[in-house]
């Protein structure tokens, strides 16, 4: 018999990074909310760590608390009722977000004034209290909570500080910021990197004494902690920290002489950074790549995990990627479940063949990440021993419940994480803090119950469309003792979810739809609620309808602009219409895409993997995918490249004539190179200097494409008419617009405001 050859670590990392964009073709499951393998004995059973019981499986994965707390870093009401919300939906152990230890040495860190948009463990005994109070109360629902320490940001900190107080960032060598790689981080003395070990080692006494269960450290994406850790950013040629392992180990050690042998430790660490993997031959090429070129091994990460274990770590969460190739480290909606279950196995397997333990002798838990939120998913990877524990993040914001539910066997009433991503994490990154795309109670908890308090007075509302605006406010409405008819002209909920939802890759925002569904069903069996399908809420409708208030949620239309010639072409076709109706590609080969925003660049991603098509994108914005999560954006455009797809930026539509597109193409110099996904996409309201210096030209040029078929994704414009109507015309004595009827937006617009109108109504 031919003896199975064994995959070598590296293999496993290129078999994941090939199969990451049509990954349904390669074994990962399209998952849905089922309960096919309850009861979760797993996921509910106890598990050790250190001295630490906790109750179950499941951690609340460190979210980045972003805003959540007082300017001076003390946790206020706001992040504690956020924290206390998740312990009372069932989990075992909660992760906070990055704490950073290092203020004054990473000049990143802080905001004019010395003040912090980061919550602070370390400032004073001025934020004693705030923690010892978030203790307190995650306890008094039986679960546990380790804070997260970083020993700073480094390359990856806000480089303003460089406009705001004249000081560079800092990093382990000399690395560019990635936010502005023409801004430099000057390289740490061995002296401070001494200093911030002291500080992570206070940080950790002091967690212990204000009764937080453990330390967590941040020790991946690089941060501060892996720019030390992995030869990729630390290029010392001498002082004690030229040995990459040494910074890490010492900080171990120093926690364990500040707390103790029994007080757990657990550290955040990447097997690989994947960027040689990621970027191939742009590693040789591309500034700033090619100073990376030499990251951490996968082997030599896992003995750098064997010696962290020797010096004191109990536990580990594993993942792949850095900032530079984000989608990794933050899988966005597009990217398969379960797909770092793989990695977790690795290590795990490592750690039993070389009969690692923790110094109590405990086998090393090693917790799984990376898109986890279905419960049969979950406890299948904790049955067949790939991992030791579940880390949910998104999905415990989308449903704080997820946990009980799941304990349940009510997995179909579990809310549904979408994978946008843009509340969670671009939200603060635009200068929120983070939320819920599909939960508007997420980081409102100090304002919002749970439970909806009824009206004074019971009124009959109208909410017109069937979308998640109006299918939120209905639900919220109701819930509130007021009498809602809900109007879809069309017959079937949803809105523009059902067009959304049909991709491979929109999985999440169909399982949404069935959740959606699922919610008004629910809300057919109160007397209270009328839904009327197939029945448009016209103004004379409304009229005779005798409403108190009218809702509109009527959603957007698509942009078509009539001046272009060609436009209505039998060749034409909105990228909405076909998505609904693929046969409209058949016998079409070669398709061009006009609009290279979400729905251009994702419509483009459908046609070439799921029907071979051969696509090109034109968009007139300097970026693809603008205003979008960078993670998002970055898995989408970097295998859009790899599939050999064209993206035309600052590219604008002439004409269509026949088979052939015209356009009009910028191709001066500093036109930005459409498949970057190495560098993030600044806000608007921050200017880099360095920009007034890489002025863009015109210097267009017109080209034609051949199409078969032409796709328009040219944008959206609010369907406002009828809410405008009912103003003019007094047709009830309230009239109110949400959602994308009032700003074409996403689904975190959407539900936020429909939520928020109806509670108050």
């Amino acid at each position: 018999m031919e003896e199975k050859k064994v995959m070598s670590y590296e293999d496993k990392l290129k078999e994941l990074d090939s199969q990451f964009g049509d990954w349904w073709k390669h074994g990962f499951d399209v998952p849905e909310m089922t309960a096919n393998l309850y009861p979760y004995e797993k996921m509910f059973s106890p598990i050790r760590i250190n001295n630490l019981t906790v109750k179950n499986r499941l951690v609340m994965a460190p979210m980045g608390n972003i805003c959540m707390a007082e300017e001076t870093g003390r946790p206020n009401d706001k992040m504690i009722k956020y924290f206390e919300e998740r312990a009372k939906g069932g989990v075992g152990l909660i992760t906070s977000g990055l704490i950073p230890v290092s203020f004054g040495i990473d000049k990143s860190l802080y905001e004019l004034g010395d003040l912090s948009y980061f919550p602070r463990i370390d400032r004073s005994r001025t934020v004693y209290a705030g923690w010892r109070d978030l203790a307190a109360k995650v306890h008094a629902h039986g679960a546990h909570f380790f804070v997260q320490l970083t020993p700073g940001l480094g390359r990856v900190g806000n480089p303003q500080c460089l406009v705001n107080s004249l000081q560079f960032p800092r990093s382990s060598s000399f690395n560019p910021n990635w936010y502005m790689k023409d801004v430099p981080c000057l390289r740490l003395s061995d002296k401070s990197l001494k200093k911030i070990i002291k500080n992570v080692g206070q940080g950790s006494a002091d967690a212990k004494g204000l009764n937080l269960d453990g330390v967590y450290l941040h020790g991946h994406e690089g941060y501060l902690l892996e720019q030390m850790t992995n030869p990729a950013f630390n290029r010392r040629v001498m002082g004690k920290y030229a040995d990459y392992e040494r910074f890490g180990i010492d900080m171990i050690k120093e926690i364990r002489r500040r707390v103790g042998k029994d007080y757990p430790i657990m550290y955040r660490i990447d097997l690989s950074l994947m960027l040689n993997v990621t970027y191939k031959e742009k590693m040789k090429t591309v500034s700033p790549l090619k100073k990376f070129k030499d990251e951490r091994t996968p082997e030599e990460t896992l003995t750098y995990m064997k010696n962290l274990v020797e010096a004191g770590v109990d536990m580990f969460d594993v993942d792949l990627g850095c900032y530079d190739n984000w989608w990794l480290p933050h899988p966005p909606s597009s990217m398969p479940a379960g797909c770092y279950l793989d990695i977790a196995e690795i290590v795990k397997k490592y750690f039993a063949a070389n009969g690692i333990k923790t110094n109590k002798g405990l086998e090393v838990p090693v917790v799984a990440v990376g898109k986890l939120g279905y419960p049969d998913l979950a406890e299948k990877a904790l049955r067949d021993d790939k991992c030791d524990m579940v880390m949910l993040g998104r999905p415990l914001l989308a449903d704080p419940d997820w946990c009980n539910k799941a304990y349940a066997g009510k997995v179909e009433d579990i809310r549904p994480c979408i994978g946008c991503q843009e509340a969670c994490i671009n939200e603060f990154v635009e200068g929120g803090h983070p939320q819920c795309a599909v939960n508007p109670r997420t980081s409102y908890e100090d304002e919002f119950s749970q439970e909806i308090p009824k009206a004074d007075k019971s009124k009959k509302v109208a909410v017109i469309g069937g979308g998640p605006a109006g299918i939120t406010a209905a639900s919220v409405l109701l819930q509130r003792g007021h009498k809602v008819d809900l109007y879809e002209k069309s017959t079937r909920l949803g809105g523009n979810l059902i067009a959304g939802s049909i991709a491979k890759i929109k999985y999440e925002i169909k399982n949404y739809l069935k959740f959606l569904e699922k919610t008004v069903e629910e809300l057919e069996k109160n007397s209270n609620f009328k839904l009327l399908l197939g029945t448009e809420g016209s103004l004379e409708t409304l009229k005779q309808g005798g409403y108190d208030v009218i809702i509109t949620a009527t959603g957007t239309s698509p942009v078509r602009p009539g001046s272009i010639e060609g436009i209505n072409g039998e060749n034409v076709v909105a990228a909405i219409d076909l998505l609904q109706n693929p046969s409209l590609a058949e016998g079409k080969k070669k398709i061009v895409v006009i609009g290279g925003g979400v729905v251009g660049a994702e419509t483009a991603y459908w046609l070439t993997f799921e029907y071979d098509k051969e696509v090109k994108v034109v968009e007139m914005d300097k970026y693809i995918m603008n205003h979008t999560c960078t993670a998002n954006r970055g898995h989408i455009i970097h295998y859009l490249e790899e599939a050999g797809v064209e993206l035309l930026n600052c590219t604008k539509l002439v004409k269509i004539v026949g088979n052939k597109v015209v356009v009009s193409q910028n191709k001066h110099k500093n036109v930005p190179n459409p498949y970057n996904t190495w560098a993030p996409i600044l806000p608007e309201n921050v200017e880099n200097p360095m920009d007034l210096l890489r002025k863009i030209k015109d210097e267009s040029v017109e080209r034609e494409l051949d199409a078969d078929l032409v796709v328009l994704a040219m944008g959206v414009r609010s369907s406002n008419k009828l809410f405008f109507d009912c103003v003019a015309n007094n047709v009830a004595p309230e009239v109110y617009n949400v959602g994308d009827s009032f700003k074409g937006a996403k689904i975190f617009e959407a539900t936020r405001s429909a939520y928020r109108k109806a509670r108050s109504i």
